[in-house]
């Protein structure tokens, strides 16, 4: 489905980033991954693997030139910019009276506005194309707030209005913009939780389970495979905004 397209991820050097290149991988797109440090060979190596070429930029998307390096290179090595998953993203989680000014920017920084700079650059692209799809990775922390994450839920609040703007501005150049809203979902810094935390997480969900990355991923290929949705939050969640 996928054969000769250009995905474009960001923050995809591990996580649900990585899952994301994998799958796309599989399905058989060309990757172009991007992260700020080094990304590690075995990654290369299994997306390649597949039989699908792979290109990694190495850069932080909170900056602006960052972000267009990161296009620019993806349109230069394979023609085209197809589908743009804006994965990127951080945590600094502080109760909102002991939060610094420091804090609150780099999450929004990051999050929010990186989010902004990709599409940015990639729509210009897509523009030409006439073509094109765009994903971002909002949270349902962003729909329903979260004690200690006033940072985090306004940046994932802030990635939703931003998606839905954005969809509106391209939708006549035939681009779909949506996002998804992952809820708790199995990663490294879940499985750092205590198992006390765990338990209180699994009682707001109905599904009384964890997602795990491959949730994520099929509903990325989901909303790239198709040209009549857009402007949506797709919450995968396993129930969990129905119980807030």
């Amino acid at each position: 489905m996928f054969k000769d397209k250009t995905v474009v991820i960001t923050g995809s050097s591990r996580g649900i980033g990585r899952r994301l290149a994998i799958r796309f991988a599989n399905e058989g797109a060309n990757i172009v991954l991007n992260a700020r440090k080094v990304i590690d060979s075995d990654l290369i190596s299994e997306i390649e693997s597949y039989g699908v070429k792979t290109h990694c930029v190495i850069g932080d998307v909170q900056e602006f030139e960052s972000a267009n390096q990161l296009i620019t290179e993806a349109k230069e090595v394979f023609g085209s910019v197809d589908v743009l998953i804006n994965n990127a993203g951080i945590t600094k989680d502080m109760l909102l009276m002991r939060m610094s000014e420091e804090m609150f920017d780099d999450v929004i920084s990051v999050n929010l506005k990186g989010t902004f700079n990709t599409i940015h650059h990639a729509s210009k692209v897509m523009l030409k194309q006439r073509s094109g799809t765009i994903i971002n990775m909002s949270s349902v922390i962003g729909e329903i707030g979260n004690i200690g994450q006033a940072n985090y839920a306004a940046s994932k609040a802030g990635v939703i209005g931003l998606t839905k703007s954005a969809a509106k501005e391209l939708a006549a150049r035939g681009i779909t913009c949506n996002a998804i809203a992952p809820g708790f979902i199995e990663t490294d810094m879940t499985d750092s939780l205590s198992e006390k935390v765990k338990e209180a997480t699994l009682a707001h969900i109905p599904l009384k389970k964890l997602g795990n990355t491959d949730d994520i991923a099929n509903t990325a290929i989901f909303l790239a495979s198709q040209t009549y949705i857009t402007g949506q939050v797709i919450n995968v969640d396993g129930g969990m905004v129905m119980n807030a």
